[in-house]
């Protein structure tokens, strides 16, 4: 590691960081929002991003990432950002669980929720489904069709 990015690396552990070692009760999304959101805040390029994301991971987490590196060295060099948290989020949510988001989200109705709450509830559910709202003009759209015909505040 170059000095320089020895010297974000250092910064970058002043913030309160999250870890992630695979226990129940940890979310691995969450885990990757933060620390992507840590990451942009201090303008640190892709290629960095992951060697610091990954120093975040603990115990099992941090196995799981030393045999992807042992097993595909080549590869991992040129590993992307995207790449990466696909694969990681494949590897720590299981699929039946992300099944189970898709379809409360494509199911998602405002009921009787505020359209804050909605809007939370979109938000958060959303994530697990990428490909139904992959453009502005599809989230507008589902985010519009889960209303209910009287708009609470």
């Amino acid at each position: 590691m170059s000095e320089r990015e020895q010297l974000r690396l250092d910064r970058y552990k002043k913030y309160h960081l999250p870890t992630f070692s695979v226990l129940a009760s940890e979310d691995a999304h969450g885990f990757l929002e933060e620390c992507h959101r840590i990451l942009g805040t201090m303008g640190i390029v892709e290629s960095s991003a992951i060697a610091f994301t990954t120093f975040q991971l603990k115990v099992a987490a941090y196995q799981w990432w030393q045999s992807y590196m042992l097993g595909s060295p080549a590869e991992a060099a040129s590993l992307t950002l995207a790449y990466f948290s696909n694969m990681f989020l494949r590897e720590f949510i299981p699929q039946s669980l992300r099944d189970t988001w898709r379809v409360e989200f494509e199911q998602l109705c405002q009921g009787s929720m505020t359209v804050s709450e909605y809007a939370v509830q979109f938000n958060d559910l959303s994530r697990h489904a990428p490909a139904l709202v992959a453009t502005v003009r599809e989230r507008v759209h589902r985010f519009i069709e889960g209303l209910n015909p009287r708009i609470r505040f």
